[in-house]
């Protein structure tokens, strides 16, 4: 079993019962007394589980009318990089990453 802790910056989220109540109904929970902080289980494997939470908040950000997001995940406490919501495509993608030279 895949224990997932989600963690979203929300920004201009229109209807946000709309968008809890989907994230509701695919499995997550709110964690009590954090904003857009989410956990649930897994039982298929990382991959199919990492493309399930971009599909599952990407929904969810569609259905809140929201533009601006950002998200990171850890599965079994391993962290996973930060996604960022692309308005255009509708969906979750890898931010871009920083190199910093030595």
């Amino acid at each position: 079993m895949i224990e997932i802790l989600v963690l979203l910056e929300v920004k201009d989220l229109e209807n946000k019962e709309v968008f809890e109540k989907h994230i509701k109904k695919e499995g997550f929970i709110k964690v009590p007394n954090e904003e857009y902080v989410y956990t649930a289980q897994s039982s298929t494997t990382t991959f199919a589980t990492k493309a399930y939470i971009l599909e599952v908040f990407g929904k969810a950000m569609q259905k809140g009318n929201s533009t601006t997001s950002s998200l990171v995940f850890l599965l079994n406490e391993t962290p996973y990089p930060n996604y960022t919501y692309d308005e255009k495509t509708k969906m979750f993608d890898l931010s871009e990453s920083i190199a910093v030279d030595a």
